[in-house]
């Protein structure tokens, strides 16, 4: 593939795939805020109605692994033409369902295709961008998942106060309009022959995701353990098949397998910030769900214009820098959480400000430095591997997060906080994650501070 073709084809790819990681993600948060409509329409609990979004997470996890493994022997072309079909088709099932099983068949349909969406948005600024200027690609990426975080509340919000539930798959097939944009932009590459796909290997992962992240949300510890069991048979597959679904020697190469459980634990880190959010503002401020979704908007608006900055900061000063800047502004975030919850939620709007920012540079900081310890050769599948890992990641944290909140607090552990009268769980949890965040600064510095490996070589 020509260098110069490459360079002038990558923005305009980039700013198609921000347009689609957008939409992506308002079509995976808007059903969040009508789960309960659904639940009365059709007769339901809110946890049966609430597979519309666990159903949509737990395919879209599995299935960045996969369509990352794919691109390692097949065209991006090919792949995000059957991603963006498959994820219209679901929207379209979806928007003329008449039965809940319809609309959770829509749902599948959707996700399945969407995973195609955050492994090809990490692989497009490898493949079509210098190394020196891919923190400005993937921060486009960044700002799409901002935009589309803002955008779903308020798009939610609108249809469903004219028109029923159904039309919010309706923008989810606007991105049909951006497939003969892809097609004629993504260039045809040269790869090996595919070999022979590991369906039992691929099996397993899915069986394990499902079963671990079910386990945790559901706190089933049974389901748990059963999951655990069935890592030790993928661990086991992926050792001894001939071609396994993931080679083993990918893990072998220590700076992204640190890299891999640092992404890990930052985005079951940052899921705090939406899930945790309403939590509070609902029960320490007793604020009405519009209220509460005016309180973060601020914070979506400041990420989306900023983000690319951050990618610019990349390029400019190194991964290492920016960073420190994203840890410095996500430790400033949970301090100033943990001392002042339980004052007004002006300023409790303006701190996630300092967060939602510092969530969307860390992501572009996390990328960039694990797509440089990568291979040619394992860009695809090691990508892929990143994305599952921050959405499994996010699924288990808001587990956990849930489980803990249920749970209370008694004690006051910040001596700082202003509000001792207030509810100490909060405070406690933000003084725990800004310490977390501390110590991960501290362990990237020593990590990765380091001249990227030669293994990662110039794509």
């Amino acid at each position: 593939m020509n260098s110069d073709s490459r360079q002038q084809k990558g923005p305009v790819l980039m700013r198609l795939m921000m347009f689609t990681v957008m939409v992506s993600s308002m079509s995976a948060l808007m059903f969040n805020v009508v789960l309960p409509q659904i639940s009365e329409e059709f007769h339901l609990n809110l946890a049966e109605a609430s597979w519309l979004s666990s159903a949509y997470t737990l395919i879209y996890a599995f299935g960045t692994v996969v369509y990352g493994k794919l691109a390692d022997r097949f065209q991006l072309k090919s792949l995000l033409t059957f991603g963006l079909s498959l994820f219209a088709a679901g929207s379209l099932i979806g928007l003329v369902s008449h039965s809940f099983w319809m609309a959770l068949l829509g749902r599948c349909l959707q996700s399945a295709g969407a995973s195609a969406v955050p492994a090809i948005a990490l692989i497009i600024p490898i493949r079509y961008f210098a190394p020196e200027k891919r923190g400005s690609a993937l921060s486009m990426t960044a700002v799409g998942l901002a935009l589309g975080g803002a955008l779903a509340p308020v798009i939610s919000a609108i249809v469903v106060s004219f028109a029923n539930w159904r039309w919010l798959f309706l923008p989810s097939l606007l991105i049909l309009l951006l497939l003969p944009f892809y097609r004629k932009y993504l260039e045809y590459e040269t790869k090996e022959a595919p070999r022979k796909f590991d369906w039992l290997g691929g099996s397993l992962l899915a069986v394990t995701l499902s079963l671990l992240l079910l386990g945790v949300t559901n706190r089933n510890w049974m389901i748990a353990v059963v999951g655990l069991a069935a890592l030790i048979l993928f661990i086991v597959r992926i050792r001894t098949a001939k071609e396994a679904f993931i080679q083993p020697r990918l893990f072998h190469n220590k700076q992204y397998a640190v890299g891999l459980a640092l992404a890990f634990l930052i985005s079951g880190i940052g899921i705090s910030l939406f899930f945790l959010t309403p939590i509070l503002l609902s029960e320490v401020y007793r604020l009405d769900v519009k209220w509460i979704g005016f309180a973060m908007v601020p914070a979506a608006v400041a990420s989306s214009i900023l983000g690319r900055k951050g990618g610019k900061l990349a390029d400019l000063k190194g991964n290492a820098f920016l960073f420190s800047v994203a840890s410095g502004s996500l430790i400033v975030c949970f301090a100033l959480l943990s001392v002042f919850t339980g004052i007004s939620p002006l300023w409790i709007s303006l701190f996630l400000v300092f967060g939602n920012v510092g969530q969307s540079f860390i992501q572009v900081a996390m990328s960039n430095s694990i797509s440089r310890s990568l291979p040619k050769d394992q860009i695809g599948v090691g990508m892929g591997l990143f994305s599952m890992a921050g959405f499994i990641a996010q699924g288990m944290a808001a587990g956990v997060y849930g489980m803990i909140v249920a749970q209370g607090s008694s004690f006051q552990w910040n001596p700082l906080h202003v509000d001792p009268g207030s509810d100490h769980l909060f405070s406690n949890i933000y003084l725990v994650l800004a310490a977390l965040h501390i110590g991960i600064f501290w362990f990237y510095r020593l990590k990765f501070r380091a001249k990227i490996s030669s293994v990662a070589i110039e794509q």
